[in-house]
Order: structure tokens, then sequence, then C-alpha cells
């Protein structure tokens, strides 16, 4: 076997590797998507990608190692139409949650979230009510909430250490009211409504429901606070894409190069043994 099939079938082993952390992005965005951000279909594309990139990169292999020309033009192909789709998964998610971000809150060590901040096709698919009832009801079944209360040496924390928790998104804008409504604080998700209540300036204050079922799962903020949640995962995913990206191209390209080497070898070898067989003198017969 020439060198360059084993340098092919050593780049095709280093692919199936990096499919390895895409799949786990995808992987991760599902078990974020079924516990946490609760937007189902926004993994599968990774996950696609992931385990192609396995199936193309053991063909690859397979291809070198046996000096199969159909599998390893299958492999390039495939690989090249791979890339691309992966460019165009990374350029959708930086697009899709480009805009929107949390805003500070005076005294708060939490920030807190504002559904006008965010716009786009995104935006546009968790505001609509069909998505919105299922992706409630996933906030909801998944007691996010709930698992919000603290105590402080068998005592329930107060609104003083409260404030200085950092919490998440979900949390943020499903769990309590905005601090604008001006509720007075009893627990993390219990608010009473004599500090100001329905007098708020936001219309989530009429929302905020001390319900444990309702609290503010049909709020502008819960749905603002499920896109940043998105950006966030998204962006994390993205950054793991982009570096192996940029080694899959590189593979990519000295695999290019390493085929056609192949190739021509093969090209000089039949046509060298052509010449051997012009040159060959023939025999005499008398």
């Amino acid at each position: 076997m020439r060198t360059s099939n084993h340098l092919i079938g050593f780049l095709n082993f280093l692919t199936f590797l990096l499919s390895i952390p895409i799949l786990g992005g995808g992987i991760w965005l599902s078990s974020r998507a079924n516990n946490t951000d609760c937007l189902k279909f926004l993994q599968w594309p990774l996950i696609v990608i992931g385990v192609s990139i396995m199936i193309v990169s053991l063909a690859g292999f397979a291809g070198a190692c046996y000096r199969n020309t159909f599998l390893m033009y299958l492999y390039l192909w495939a690989m090249f139409i791979i890339i691309a789709a992966l460019i165009g998964f990374v350029i959708f998610a930086y697009a899709v949650t480009d805009k929107g971000s949390g805003r500070p809150v005076m005294n708060r060590a939490y920030q807190e979230y504002n559904l006008q901040d965010y716009s786009g096709w995104l935006e546009e698919r968790v505001k609509s009510q069909s998505y919105w009832s299922k992706i409630s009801s996933c906030i909801r079944d998944s007691h996010i909430c709930n698992k919000m209360g603290r105590t402080v040496s068998g005592v329930p924390e107060t609104a003083d250490i409260f404030i200085r928790r950092k919490l998440n998104p979900i949390q943020s804008g499903c769990c309590k009211p905005p601090t604008a409504c001006g509720f007075t604080y009893e627990n993390e998700t219990y608010w009473g409504q004599q500090g100001g209540g329905l007098g708020g300036v936001d219309s989530d204050c009429v929302r905020w429901n001390n319900d444990q079922e309702q609290l503010c799962y049909s709020c502008d903020s819960c749905k603002a606070g499920v896109l940043a949640s998105l950006k966030k995962s998204w962006r994390k995913v993205s950054v793991v894409n982009i570096v192996i990206l940029i080694l899959l191209v590189i593979i990519y390209v000295i695999a290019c190069a390493a085929f056609r080497h192949d190739k021509r070898m093969d090209n000089d070898e039949d046509f060298g043994e052509t010449r051997m067989e012009k040159e060959r003198p023939s025999r005499i017969h008398f």
C-alpha cells in the first residue's frame, strides 16, 4: 500500500474522531431540549451531520485500505456536501440567535429578559401559540421552578439572599414576576402584590399567577428567557463546531491532495507498463 493510502486512512480516522464532538453537541442540545430549552427540533440537523461524518469517514477508510476508487470518490464528494451543510448550520445558528440579551436590574445579581429585544425566525416560532403551548408545558414538566427553593441553615432564603442569586434565563423569565411589577418577595415562586402589583408598567404583571402550575409561563418574559437560553446553548455548540469545521476543511484538502497524488502514481504506472510493452522485442518466428 502506498504512503498516500496510509495518509488517507489516517485522515479518515481523524475525521471519524471529529464527528464525535459534533454528535455529542447534538445529543447535548437534545438533552437541553427535553429538560431546559424545550425546543425539540433544532438539534436534529447536528445529529444527522455527526452521524453522516461517521459513516462517510468509515467509507473513506475502507476505500483507502482496499484502494477502492469508488469509495474514495464517494468519500470526497459526500464530505464536501457535509462540510457545506455544517457551514450552513453554523451560519444559521448565529443568524437566528444574533439579537437579544439579558437586561441588568438595579441591585439584582440576575438579569431579566424582554421579548422586544428579540426578533427573527426563531422569535416568531417561539411566540406562535402552537409552539408556545408545547414549550410552556415542557418547562412546567421539567419542574425547573420547583427546584429554585433553597434554605440557609434549614430556613428558607430571604429576599436579600434571593436578589444576589444568578438565575438562569428560564428561572428569571418564567419562575418569578418582572421586578418592574413591584411585587413583594415571599419565596422564590410566591410573590405578594402589596408593593404595586397590578399597577406595574409591564404587561406580564397581570399574567403572573402564584398558582405553581401557572407562575409566569404565559409571560413574554418567559418566552424571552427561552430565547436567551437557546442562544447560550447554540453559541456554546457553535464555537466547538467552528473549530471542528476548520479541522475538517484542512483534513479534506490534504485528503484531496493525497488522492490526486495516488491517481497520478497509478497513471504513471499504467503509462510505464504500456511503454515497456511497446519496447519489448517481439519474438521471431521461423
